[in-house]
């Protein structure tokens, strides 16, 4: 980690389907942020990590992110994710790293690409967020 939470969010703050998914952020960096998720426990039928899974972990880093550069006293909620399925995951452990394409007052878009275990992209995204007072 280069980059440590930052001190006005709580250590375990982490929602329950966070948790449920083994999302961790590993780098609170607002510039590249970076979070995992283990493949095993979010397969789909045919032993595919499931797209809803991914979805997820570009939900949670790009909703951290938004909320991270809004600061403590602003809500942050997403409103639109597009995702797009490049490589099926198997086993390991997937990376996702977030990084800001416009950050504004109101509207904040981020990019979000997933890499597995090998660095080879399984999926990207893009997440817009809208800051609430």
């Amino acid at each position: 980690m280069t980059t440590a939470r930052p001190d006005w969010i709580p250590a375990d703050k982490l929602s329950p389907l966070d948790d449920k998914l083994g999302i961790r952020i590993t780098d609170y960096n607002p510039d590249r942020m970076v979070a995992t998720m283990p493949v095993e426990g979010n397969e789909q039928p045919f032993g595919l990590l499931h797209g809803g899974a991914s979805c997820a972990l570009m939900e949670t880093i790009g909703s951290w992110a938004g909320a991270i550069h809004a600061g403590p006293d602003k809500q942050v909620v997403g409103i639109e994710l597009n995702a797009s399925y490049l490589r099926g995951a198997t086993s390991g452990v997937v990376t996702a790293v977030c990084t800001p394409v416009r950050r504004g007052r109101t509207l904040s878009t981020f990019l979000i690409e997933i890499t597995d275990d090998q660095g080879r992209p399984t999926a990207t995204g893009r997440l817009t967020t809208l800051t609430k007072d």
